[in-house]
């Protein structure tokens, strides 16, 4: 630092210029320059700033990734909703077993494996990499009990509760996504300000709507049966997250050898998203399968709810459809997932698992009559926000870190 100026004395006072070296700013200092700065930016030059960023993150990857992270994306935010709606309309219909509901959510297992072989035969460089190694089995088979634990826990939530509440109490999973993903694959999911304000502006929406619970109870259902409910889809949203983060680390761990995590090697191995959800979906249909038949009603249940269901149609046909799209839902949003978690970040999976909230409840809303009291429109409100708030402060982050970083440094997409 550098003074420049005359004497200390009282006569001729004069201002004195302190002179410092922009090399030597505390970063603190530079940071609020430009907040400062930031006011006399025109809204036009902002704009400016946001496509130049975009169109550098857009060129930095091939085209073939942003395709297969918009087709997961779009999964995600269709198939999920739709799953939660049959898992609804299949209680509404007079189906009353949670082994059943969750057994048809993996019984579609078939389908990614169904569309292996288009991927071994139109992705460059795609080859089988079974079989997979011990440890890796042992770890599929973590992941299919964790997956058919969750379902269990949906399918329990679902029953006791309409599916717009059980859909903004489950928005909680992006605080548990954000929680799970730092501590578990630190690298590729940061936690900043704005994460840690999205978690709490989402779990004051789902307190929120835990303190009116006495407005939207459905005739027959208990204050405990209720509760419980309510309990487990809070539990299901934080497995899930779980779930999300091991996925993550199963990629860059164990799969390391089969393929990168960043640019074309991504998209070009886009095939492993497809092994592990066979590999996780089969187990997790081994568990069900084994639960339910030692457990639950049995898979002769399944005629009894049949010969009486109401919805989707008349009687076996009507149930057999409503079961047949929640299987085929349900691994359509499970393979977008893990697409998102595979090509961007637990975190990234998250967001979008947040998003489709309001889709869902405002879904359940027009198609099930399901009560929308105030409290639930500010907790949607407030969810809604709390999303906004992390979007906004995550893409501020990834500005000054894509300005920081050299240029030849890596981008991930979280």
């Amino acid at each position: 630092m550098e003074k420049h100026g005359g004497d200390g004395g009282g006569n001729g006072l004069r201002h004195h210029a302190i002179r410092i070296p922009l090399t030597a700013a505390a970063p603190e200092v530079a940071a609020m320059e430009e907040d400062s700065a930031e006011p006399n930016v025109s809204l036009r030059e902002k704009a400016s700033k946001i496509i130049s960023v975009s169109t550098a993150a857009y060129r930095s990857k091939p085209g073939s990734f942003w395709a297969l992270l918009v087709l997961s994306a779009g999964a995600m935010l269709t198939a999920f909703p739709a799953s939660s709606l049959l898992s609804r309309l299949y209680y509404n219909g007079g189906g009353q077993s949670k082994w059943i509901l969750s057994w048809s959510a993996v019984a579609g297992w078939p389908i990614p494996a169904l569309l292996l072989l288009p991927c071994y035969l139109l992705l460059d460089g795609a080859s089988p990499t079974w079989p997979p190694p011990p440890r890796l089995c042992l770890w599929y088979a973590l992941l299919g009990l964790l997956s058919a634990a969750d379902n269990l826990m949906y399918a329990w939530a679902y029953a006791y509760l309409p599916a717009s509440t059980a859909s903004l109490v489950a928005a909680s999973s992006l605080a548990f996504s954000a929680v799970f993903g730092r501590l578990i694959v630190q690298e590729k999911n940061r936690m900043g300000l704005s994460t840690v304000n999205a978690i709490v502006v989402i779990t004051a929406g789902v307190v929120i709507v835990a303190l009116d619970s006495g407005s939207d109870r459905y005739p027959g259902v208990t204050g405990k049966q209720y509760a419980l409910g309510f309990v487990l889809d809070v539990a299901g949203s934080a497995l899930h997250g779980l779930i999300f983060a091991l996925s993550e680390l199963a990629f860059v761990t164990h799969l390391a050898a089969a393929g990168s995590n960043d640019g074309g090697a991504s998209s070009s191995r886009f095939h492993v998203v497809l092994e592990q959800q066979v590999a996780v979906s089969l187990s997790a249909f081994a568990f069900t399968s084994a639960g339910l038949a030692a457990f639950g009603e049995g898979f002769g249940a399944m005629r009894r709810e049949a010969a009486v269901f109401s919805a989707g149609g008349v009687g076996k046909a009507g149930y057999a459809m409503v079961l047949g799209w929640s299987a085929a839902t349900f691994q359509l949003g499970v393979l977008g997932a893990t697409g998102v978690v595979y090509l961007g970040s637990t975190v990234l999976a998250g967001v979008l698992n947040a998003v489709r909230v309001p889709v869902t409840s405002v879904a359940a809303v027009i198609w099930f009559h399901d009560p929308m009291s105030g409290f639930k429109i500010l907790s949607l409100v407030i969810t809604v926000w709390g999303f906004g708030s992390y979007m906004v402060g995550h893409s501020r982050a990834a500005k000054k870190t894509s300005r920081d970083r050299p240029p030849s440094g890596r981008q991930t997409i979280s």
